[in-house]
């Protein structure tokens, strides 16, 4: 299978995960929930992050097969984006679950690095696509 009809499977799979998590946001926020403004506060950050960019993946797919990478770096681009989406939103998880109100903590490092993962990515397409 080629990195660009794996990748979009395996999105498209993770995209049942943020329904399910907006499904569960939604629960805790009608009920008698004991969620803090702060934990609420990085749920829906990373509930945000995680759908918008996965479906900016599915995009970033199409165009990753425009180019004239080889499959190694198609794979490579393509990892470095998904996990870069994961850790991006994961990062505001795990700030949820460990972080202090106003200070960084794994969480915080972990949604830069997620950010660092996807600039490059979408860096690298962008030389691609101007290469072909």
């Amino acid at each position: 299978m080629t990195p660009t009809k794996f990748f979009p499977v395996l999105i498209l799979i993770s995209l049942l995960t943020v329904e399910f998590g907006g499904t569960a946001l939604l629960r805790m926020l009608t009920s008698d929930s004991d969620l803090s403004d702060f934990e609420e506060q990085f749920f829906r950050a990373g509930h945000a992050h995680a759908g918008v960019l996965l479906i900016l993946s599915l995009v970033y797919y199409i165009y990753l097969d425009r180019t004239e990478f080889s499959e190694q770096t198609q794979w490579l681009t393509g990892a470095a984006l998904a996990l870069g989406v994961l850790a991006q939103s994961g990062g505001f998880f795990l700030h949820m679950a460990l972080g202090e109100e106003r200070q960084a903590s794994a969480g915080t490092a972990l949604t830069i690095g997620g950010g660092v993962l996807i600039a490059i990515a979408l860096a690298t397409l962008a030389y691609g696509l101007v290469r072909a």
